[in-house]
C-alpha cells in the first residue's frame, strides 16, 4: 500500500526500535513526532509545490546516545536547518516579488502557493513544538523550533498580504471603470446636444431650401440669421470637440494601461 511504501522510506535508513517503528505506520505522511524508549522520530515535509497535492516527507531520527540521523546518515539537524532556510527563501522570494506586481492575474499564483506554504509551516513547527516537549534540553532543536515559529509568522502575513494586494487591485478598476463611464456619459451628452442644435438649424436650411413664399419680414434677415447660426454652431463644434478630444485621449490613456496590467 501507499502508507507503507512511505514508511519504507522514512525508515530503511534507521535502526529505529521496533516499538517505535510501529508507531510510524499509523500516519507516515502527517508531520508530527513520535517517542517511544527515549527514541524519537521526526516526520516532516518538503517545502509544498503550488498546485500540487502530494508533499515529500523527511524523516530524523533521534537515538538515546548518539543524537540525531537525518536523510543519509548521521549527520546531525543541518538538513533540517537547510530544510527551513529553503522555506524562508521562498517566503522571502513571493513577499519580494508582491511589491513589483501590478496586475491580478501575476498575483494568483503567489496567494495559490501561499496557502499551502502557511499550513505546511504551521504543522511543521507544531511538530517541532512536540520535539522540544520530548527533548527539553536539546538547544539545537528549540533554535529550530524557534525558526520555524518566524516561518509560519512570515507564511500566514504573505497569504494575507497578498489577498490584500488582490483586494486592492480589483477595487483600483473598479475605480477606473468607474470614472470611464463617467467620462462616456459626459461624451454622449455634449453628442446629444450637438445632434440636438443642428436637428432645428437642418430643419430651417430644409425649409429655406424649398421653393416657397417666405414671409416679407424673414427675406431681408435671411443671411443674418444664416451666418449667426453658423458662428453660434462653429463655437458650440469647437468647444464641445475640443472637450470631446480631451476625454477620448484620457480613456485611451486608461486602456493604455489596462493593456500594460494584463
Amino acid at each position: 500500500m501507499d502508507g507503507e511504501r512511505v514508511k519504507r522510506e522514512l525508515t530503511d535508513g534507521f535502526a529505529l526500535g521496533e516499538s517505535l517503528r510501529e508507531l510510524v505506520g499509523h500516519r507516515p505522511a502527517q508531520q508530527q513526532c513520535l517517542r517511544s524508549d527515549d527514541e524519537l522520530f521526526l516526520v516532516v515535509h518538503e517545502v509544498p509545490l503550488a498546485g500540487v497535492p502530494e508533499r515529500v516527507s523527511l524523516g530524523f531520527w533521534k537515538h538515546p546516545t548518539d543524537g540525531w540521523f537525518g536523510p543519509g546518515g548521521k549527520c546531525g539537524l543541518r538538513k533540517l536547518e537547510a530544510l527551513l532556510d529553503r522555506y524562508e527563501d521562498v517566503v522571502d522570494g513571493h513577499e519580494a516579488t508582491i511589491e513589483t506586481i501590478e496586475t491580478a492575474t501575476s498575483l494568483f499564483p503567489i496567494i495559490k502557493h501561499a496557502r499551502p506554504l502557511a499550513r505546511s509551516s504551521r504543522n511543521l513547527a507544531a511538530a517541532l513544538d512536540r520535539a522540544v516537549l520530548f527533548s527539553e534540553n536539546d538547544r539545537e532543536i528549540r533554535t529550530l523550533r524557534d525558526q520555524a515559529r518566524e516561518i509560519e509568522r512570515a507564511a500566514e502575513l504573505l497569504f494575507h498580504d497578498s489577498k490584500l494586494s488582490l483586494d486592492f487591485l480589483q477595487a483600483q478598476q473598479a475605480e477606473d471603470q468607474q470614472e470611464a463611464t463617467e467620462r462616456l456619459n459626459r461624451i454622449a451628452f455634449r453628442l446629444n446636444l450637438l445632434a440636438g442644435f443642428f436637428l432645428p438649424l437642418v430643419a430651417l436650411g430644409g425649409l429655406f431650401g424649398m421653393n416657397v413664399a417666405l414671409p416679407d419680414v424673414f427675406r431681408p434677415l435671411f443671411w443674418v440669421i444664416f451666418s449667426v447660426g453658423l458662428l453660434m454652431g462653429g463655437v458650440l463644434v469647437f468647444l464641445v470637440g475640443r472637450k470631446t478630444a480631451a476625454d477620448q485621449g484620457w480613456l485611451s490613456s486608461v486602456r493604455n494601461r489596462a493593456r500594460a496590467r494584463e
